[in-house]
């Protein structure tokens, strides 16, 4: 069974809309992933927007939220994802446990009266909230294996395969390499070793993760040297810089590139764009 995921936001930190953003997006995370008879929604930053207007046509809608933490900017989306407003729907969100409280918890306060004019509990839909308490987990339509990534807070990475089997897909966004453990890196290469396609932090050109150690984030040469350890076809770079525009992105692609080359690596390297499809 093959999937398909589409990319409704691409960007990391805060959305970068303007004419320098045309060709890449400055929506923040959120992807689509379907199979022949499911679908899955991964994150919800504003391209979630846009995303819940896609699926709104195809109400009554019975779908899953998967998140891979609750930064902003993989949240910030969700008020104005259209299906959570109409009744009828059922909307599951899942995702980790946050340290300083529960997932509901935490999605009700940016909502909160101070900062939104409308309150979680008010939506029209069925809202069920539940928290990952096992690695390996299923939802309608998709097996989903977590892994724990290198970024502040608690924070997952996602290999989804369809129920009956099929190619993986690997979703592992906000992940500073650099800061992971040689023991912490092997266990990323075997989790890695049946993967399709891995989507993966892209965040920085090389030489900006000195600076930036610690900041939780990657930079595309890294996702290739991991894509490259695990054996990995096919690496989609993801969660593009604010501060880069569709220029600097191209540049930083090309970076990427040069690792390919350098690795000899048999490795497809892709730059995630809103509106983009990828089949596995």
């Amino acid at each position: 069974m093959s999937l398909s995921v589409t990319c409704f936001g691409t960007r990391g930190s805060i959305p970068t809309p303007g004419p320098g953003t045309i060709r890449f997006g400055g929506n923040t995370a959120s992807l689509l992933v379907e199979s022949e008879d499911a679908r899955l929604v991964v994150d919800a930053g504003t391209g979630a927007r846009t995303l819940g207007r896609h699926l709104d046509a195809m109400a009554p809608v019975d779908l899953t939220i998967l998140l891979s933490h609750t930064h902003w900017d993989h949240i910030q989306g969700l008020p104005f994802f259209a299906p959570l407003h109409a009744a009828g729907n059922r909307i599951q969100i899942i995702g980790p446990r946050q340290t300083d409280g529960s997932l509901a918890e935490v999605l009700a306060s940016q909502m909160a009266p101070a900062v939104f004019p409308m309150p979680l509990s008010a939506l029209g839909a069925r809202i069920e909230i539940s928290e990952i308490v096992e690695a390996r987990f299923e939802v309608p339509g998709f097996r989903i294996e977590s892994i724990p990534l290198c970024h502040p807070g608690a924070t997952l990475g996602f290999s989804i395969r369809g129920i009956r089997g099929g190619p993986v897909l690997t979703y592992m966004t906000d992940n500073e390499l650099g800061a992971a453990t040689a023991a912490v890196r092997l266990r990323f290469v075997q989790a890695l070793r049946d993967t399709a396609v891995l989507i993966h932090d892209a965040m920085y050109f090389d030489d900006q993760t000195r600076v930036r150690a610690g900041w939780g984030h990657s930079s595309a040469v890294q996702a290739v040297e991991l894509a490259h350890d695990a054996g990995v076809k096919r690496l989609v770079l993801f969660h593009h810089d604010p501060d880069h525009d569709d220029d600097a992105i191209e540049r930083l692609g090309a970076e990427a590139f040069a690792a390919v080359v350098r690795l000899g690596a048999d490795l497809d390297v892709t730059i995630a764009a809103e509106g983009r499809s990828i089949r596995c």
